[in-house]
């Protein structure tokens, strides 16, 4: 029962008339904490047609910037749990540059962490948005021009190089 339910979602978020909105979850899901890349969705919009670009760059900057924005509000609420962890050097840097270090948001594996850690230091919610939304943008653009204007034998060479 759970396969076929998953496989309906997984058609269901194929769909061509829904590939914005497959693009904007699972890239709001992807910022949350949850391991999940959206970089491949955005690429499969693209490139079944090349007028979504644009569109799905935003739709998924905006997907992963409300997911960052959910990250800054766990943190922001979990403060008072684990007070005694904000000793730590990431904390001190974080206070010292502010807002500005959401821009590393982008970032795979510290990104999300980032956000919710810009939430528990409480830095200005707008300012972190933006720095935030700059840096997923600057994400979703430079890894979907890669993938689109890189030939693609390329790609399949370097997936033969790590054995894939």
């Amino acid at each position: 029962m759970i396969e076929s339910a998953i496989a309906w979602l997984l058609a269901f978020l194929a769909a061509p008339a829904v590939g914005l909105t497959s693009v904007f979850l699972i890239s709001f899901v992807s910022a949350t904490l949850v391991p999940l890349g959206s970089e491949p969705a955005v690429f499969a919009v693209v490139k079944a047609n090349e007028a979504m670009f644009w569109p799905a760059i935003a739709v998924a900057t905006c997907g992963n910037t409300l997911g960052g924005v959910v990250d800054y509000w766990m943190g922001y609420y979990a403060k008072a749990a684990f007070a005694k962890e904000r000793e730590s050097r990431w904390f001190g840097w974080l206070a010292r540059h502010g807002a500005k270090t959401m821009l590393l948001s982008w970032v795979p594996g510290i990104g999300d962490p980032l956000c919710t850690l810009g939430g528990w230091l409480k830095l200005p919610f707008w300012p972190a948005v933006i720095y935030m939304a700059i840096g997923k943008f600057a994400r979703y653009l430079t890894m979907t021009v890669a993938l689109l204007y890189v030939p693609d034998g390329f790609w399949r060479g370097l997936a033969q190089m790590l054995g894939g």
